[in-house]
């Protein structure tokens, strides 16, 4: 029988236009559910479960695996959760796009160079690998769906009203005609957030190890500050050539390597990364190597109690989870920081940032507990429905986390 707002597996087909073959072997295959099974076994749908359906074909036509489909979409069956992730598909949308006018703008130079009979077979290579970039969008899908999951649940619930892209913001103490560097500058919000109050003039330099994540701080910026443009401003010239839009520059590098003389800069800026350098203290002689005597360097990192609450939550669903490759603030935290950073720096100064959360919905918890790097996936997969029920048994009326980050300030 037929319940009220719900559509049977042959109307749902129907309506997504597949068949019901294909929605039968998407249930199967733990990609999308029936939001509700009969007594008799019917499988019935609704329009959210419609919404996910789209996002799955749409990820399926850019060339995912079945198997990254069901990483990227388990647990997103709500609309605040779907809209976020349309947004991010129609960046992906672009990227793919301004790789597919790159790999056309190669060939047709190859072709010329066949025409003329002086054919460079390193740049007929180098096409090879264009023609292959569409293997990095699953990565880039990834990460900008967890850091957008990891944003939501902090402006959503964070008990400071100020955020903490406007309080790092603030203790930049930005001033005219300083050379600014960030590097791992993720979507760019920590200039987005205050760019009324950019001074002028300046420049800054925003690089990071991801081309797709340095393709989306150049749209967001482009989006966020329409006194952009496209003309350089000055001082600071990218060694291999960077792209810019006034008054920033974008870069595609590692920071252990970065491609600028000595002494370049007034400014580094490293939020949030340290931890994953390979070499830490190479990459801090590197960041020093570029900052100008007299300048600062503020990075930031959380201790061993930052939102320890959410790691013990998902211990007691499952003891095998970890939500993490590994303790990151054990590489470079609040506790060890000084101690990393004073052979490097002279002066090394310790500025804590005081919030927490007071989540009251279970959805973007959940979500957060996805987005992370360890391997809850696998573990939650076939079980996200009593996972969401005792996420939302522990939330109750309120579910208080800790918060413990801040940012370091260093000097040469």
């Amino acid at each position: 029988m037929k319940k009220e707002g719900f559509y049977s597996s042959g109307q749902f087909a129907k309506l997504a236009d597949v068949s019901v073959r294909t929605i039968r072997f998407y249930d199967r295959q733990n990609i999308l559910k029936p939001s509700f099974v009969d007594a008799h076994g019917a499988r019935f749908y609704t329009d959210q479960d419609l919404a996910s359906l789209q996002q799955i074909l749409l990820l399926k036509y850019l060339g995912f695996s079945l198997e990254e489909i069901r990483d990227m979409t388990i647990g997103g069956s709500d609309y605040s959760h779907i809209s976020r992730m349309l947004r991010i598909q129609e960046k992906l949308v672009q990227d793919r796009i301004e790789q597919m006018q790159t790999v056309a703008e190669a060939i047709r130079d190859t072709e010329e160079e066949l025409r003329r009979g002086n054919a460079n077979w390193q740049n007929m290579l180098d096409l090879i690998h264009l023609t292959g970039m569409e293997r990095s969008l699953a990565s880039q899908y990834r990460s900008a769906t967890n850091l957008s999951a990891r944003i939501a649940l902090h402006s959503l619930y964070s008990t400071n009203p100020e955020g903490w892209f406007p309080w790092l913001y603030r203790k930049l103490a930005l001033v005219p005609g300083m050379r600014v560097l960030e590097v791992g500058c993720g979507d760019g919000a920590l200039w987005t957030c205050r760019h009324e109050e950019l001074p002028h003039p300046i420049t800054i330099v925003l690089s990071d190890i991801s081309d797709g994540m340095i393709r989306d701080v150049r749209r967001n910026i482009r989006q966020a500050i329409p006194t952009a443009d496209s003309q350089t401003s000055d001082p600071v010239s990218p060694a291999d050539g960077g792209q810019a839009l006034r008054p920033f520059t974008f870069q595609v590098f590692d920071c252990a390597n970065i491609p600028y003389p000595d002494n370049t800069f007034d400014l580094v800026i490293a939020n949030h990364v340290l931890f994953y350098a390979d070499d830490l203290p190479k990459t801090l002689q590197e960041l020093a190597r570029v900052l100008r005597p007299g300048g600062r360097f503020i990075c930031s990192s959380y201790s061993s109690r930052h939102m320890h609450e959410i790691r013990d939550l998902v211990q007691l669903f499952d003891s095998h989870i970890s939500l993490s490759q590994g303790q990151l603030y054990e590489r470079f935290g609040l506790e060890n920081g000084q101690s990393l950073l004073s052979p490097v720096f002279s002066s090394v100064r310790l500025l804590r940032y005081e919030d927490g959360l007071r989540i009251t919905d279970p959805q973007p918890l959940i979500e957060y507990i996805l987005s992370c790097h360890g391997n809850q996936n696998q573990y939650l997969v076939n079980r996200y429905k009593e996972f969401q029920a005792f996420v939302k048994e522990q939330v109750g009326n309120v579910f208080c986390v800790t918060k413990d980050a801040g940012i370091f300030v260093c000097s040469l």
